[in-house]
């Protein structure tokens, strides 16, 4: 069974998937929403948050697009330092 996904949570995650590479896109979206899914599940929350998807998208991404994928999350506003991860 699929979480709810918070309101603002989801709507970054829609926009960080649409600069994904479109050959990589489905791949992504799949991948970094089960791994949210489960992070929230794991914390007891009965929806995602900003920080279960931006943890899940340093999870599933691989460290060599870390920096454009930064700089996507920088460009609609999440802070992830906040969620412990460096800049």
């Amino acid at each position: 069974m699929s979480k709810a996904w918070n309101k603002d949570a989801q709507e970054k995650f829609d926009q960080i998937i649409k600069k994904t590479p479109v050959f990589l896109r489905s791949i992504a979206q799949d991948k970094v929403s089960k791994r949210a899914e489960k992070l929230a599940l794991g914390g007891g929350r009965q929806e995602i948050t900003e920080k279960d998807m931006v943890d899940a998208f340093f999870a599933e991404t691989p460290f060599g697009f870390h920096g454009p994928m930064k700089c996507d999350m920088e460009e609609i506003g999440i802070n992830y330092e906040k969620y412990g991860h460096a800049k």
